[in-house]
């Protein structure tokens, strides 16, 4: 989740592009409440798109929501776990009645940060559930339905941690690899029939989510991203997928492509324990 660049800014002069027609009149952002999600929210929000958020936390939630409908815009909330297999069907139901046009999943994160071995295999499974089982199942219910229509769009926020593996995120990292290859995929099958797919990838981001994790924003060279900005690009770029990375990231992602990986990720491994040491 970090590098070396010394180019820590973002693009922050994009401003919401979104066609409502096409990727609306709702919207559903699984990780709405607060960070990107709620960014993204806000975005779509100012666009004239109606809102359907999710997230496991009540409390940030309806402070999301009622800010968004300050905007004019109609928003649903639905306060659900994400690794639980029930969640989907209680979304899909929730919605039944709406025109879905845009999807964005912005719910995977590492929610078990254990090295592999000193941890329970029930926790693993849960970050595959948030970051892969569940997902699937969402683009699976919602690609249909816009893939009919002919329009529409989903976005993947994914994760530089997919580019490399780091210990106490081998799974977590694993997870995002694989939804950046499901992402490439999806695009090539939808890219004929009017849906858009992007994988919106994530490096370091100043979000509450990070802010309790402890990371050290302030690591000399640490390209750092704002919500706002970061909401903004993914926008903007959804329909130049199958695969953005934010702005500032981009020689962090060529790093990780080198082919001697010994050498990549003991020295990532090095970084990532600056950034956020372990107990």
């Amino acid at each position: 989740m970090t590098g070396t660049s010394t180019d820590t800014s973002l693009d922050t002069s994009i401003g919401t592009s979104i066609d409502a027609e096409r990727y609306g009149p709702w919207a559903v952002i699984a990780g709405g409440s607060e960070g990107v999600g709620a960014s993204f929210a806000h975005r779509l929000a100012e666009a004239g798109v109606n809102l359907v958020l999710v997230a496991r936390k009540p409390g940030p939630l309806e402070s999301t929501a009622a800010s968004v409908r300050a905007l004019g815009v109609e928003v649903r909330t639905l306060s659900l776990d994400l690794t639980d297999a029930a969640s989907v069907d209680r979304l899909a139901d929730a919605t039944a009645d709406l025109e879905v046009g845009l999807l964005i999943y912005n719910a995977g994160a590492n929610s078990y940060g254990k090295r592999f071995l000193d941890g329970e295999l029930d926790g693993f499974r849960g970050v595959i559930d948030l970051n892969v089982t569940t997902p699937l199942a969402l683009v699976h219910h919602y690609g249909r339905l816009m893939r009919t229509r002919g329009r529409g769009g989903i976005v993947l926020v994914g994760s530089l941690a997919g580019y490399l593996g780091t210990a106490r995120e081998g799974v977590y990292g694993a997870a995002k690899a694989f939804g950046r290859i499901f992402a490439e995929g999806l695009w090539l099958e939808l890219r004929d029939h009017g849906v858009d797919v992007l994988e919106l990838v994530l490096g370091v981001t100043r979000t509450p989510a990070m802010e309790r994790a402890g990371l050290d924003f302030d690591l000399p060279g640490l390209v750092v991203g704002e919500p706002d900005a970061i909401a903004r690009e993914g926008l903007a770029e959804l329909g130049d997928g199958p695969v953005h990375v934010i702005s500032g990231n981009e020689r962090i992602v060529a790093l990780r492509s080198d082919l001697d990986r010994a050498k990549l990720v003991l020295g990532a491994h090095e970084a990532m324990r600056r950034l956020m040491p372990e107990d």
